[in-house]
């Protein structure tokens, strides 16, 4: 996963704030700093990142 798609991705899980809760809503809070600070995620970071995505956005509006 480059910069790019995880900057999109931490983008398009916003519009779904409003399902996240607990540990999911906290994993995100946390990757959405550190992508605003330009940092790179690590693999668990972005293994994480993934399965928010699967997770939270509709198949149909997936990529």
């Amino acid at each position: 996963m480059t910069k790019v798609e995880q900057h999109e991705i931490v983008e398009i899980l916003r519009d779904y704030l409003h399902k996240m809760h607990g540990n999911d809503l906290d994993d995100y809070e946390m990757m959405r700093k550190r992508d605003r600070d330009d940092e790179d995620l690590d693999v668990l970071s972005r293994r994480r990142l993934s399965e928010l995505y699967v997770k939270f956005v509709p198949e149909r509006l997936r990529r």
